[in-house]
């Protein structure tokens, strides 16, 4: 047996794609072992998680996220966009079309530029209230965990938003993990250190909570910490938003939208 795959960056954040459109590859209860396996960068592949690609029944494909630690993770926006190329490569989209997550229905917008493949993604809208992160207690999420002030949105995933002067002074592997597994986040949350570079800019800083460590790029990490600063009064509509892999574009007017890259790295297969 061969297994077959692809591997795809976002400006930085790397996943290994395992096409199962028609017909499937790794049984669902292995697929989080395989995923622990094969993302390890000594021994396997090495990525930040395994994309299944997949047909729905309702929409034109389904994506699966596994992350290194074996655990599902309900949505990924990089990872959406390293499967909408996939998919385009393997000729299965094209133009627009919608993917089925765990976290509901998202609508892509694929073009190629001079600079390119483009993903549009429009996420979920953001859900500030506590009930919907999900976070203990009632109303608007905001505590003083440790030294630092922590908002929270879900925007696909829970997210901690942290405003700091310098994003470079953080020790985000120090810091992070106890605001990612403070008590008010039953789920856990990935954590992000904002620092406003201008009127429309920021640049962040993401540590995740699948992978338990600092990661170069993340989509819903982006939307949140823009729209928190949108919330606050801190940007506008559209923001820019520069991570350590790369930028990317939140537009928070009427639908909330992520506009990004997608790299094919290589491809190969997995004897087995």
């Amino acid at each position: 047996m061969e297994i077959h795959f692809s591997k795809l960056h976002e400006n930085g954040v790397d996943f290994i794609v395992i096409d199962e459109y028609h017909t499937l590859v790794i049984p669902d209860d292995m697929k989080g072992q395989f995923a622990s396996c094969y993302c390890d960068r000594r021994v396997g592949i090495g990525a930040d998680g395994v994309l299944f690609l997949m047909k729905s029944a309702k929409d034109s494909l389904r994506m699966r996220l596994f992350l290194p630690d074996g655990s599902e993770a309900e949505m990924c926006g990089n990872g959406i966009r390293c499967l909408a190329k996939a998919a385009a490569d393997a000729g299965y989209v094209k133009g627009s079309f919608t993917v089925e997550t765990a976290a509901g229905s998202l609508s892509v917008v694929t073009e190629n530029s001079d600079d390119g493949f483009l993903a549009t993604v429009i996420m979920s809208p953001p859900q500030f209230d506590r009930s919907d992160i999900p976070a203990t207690g009632s109303g608007e999420y905001r505590e003083h965990i440790g030294d630092y002030d922590v908002y929270a949105a879900n925007t696909g995933v829970p997210n901690a938003v942290i405003i700091v002067k310098d994003v470079d002074a953080v020790d985000v592997a120090d810091v992070a993990p106890a605001i990612s597994r403070h008590a008010t986040f039953p789920k856990g949350a990935d954590v992000n250190f904002v620092e406003k570079t201008g009127q429309n800019n920021i640049q962040i800083r993401t540590f995740g909570r699948g992978t338990g460590d600092e990661t170069l790029s993340c989509s819903t990490g982006a939307t949140a910490s823009a729209a928190v600063m949108h919330r606050l009064g801190q940007a506008g509509d559209t923001v820019e938003v520069e991570t350590r892999g790369g930028s990317v574009t939140v537009s928070l007017k009427g639908t909330t939208k992520v506009q990004g890259p997608a790299v094919t790295v290589f491809s190969g297969v997995i004897p087995f």
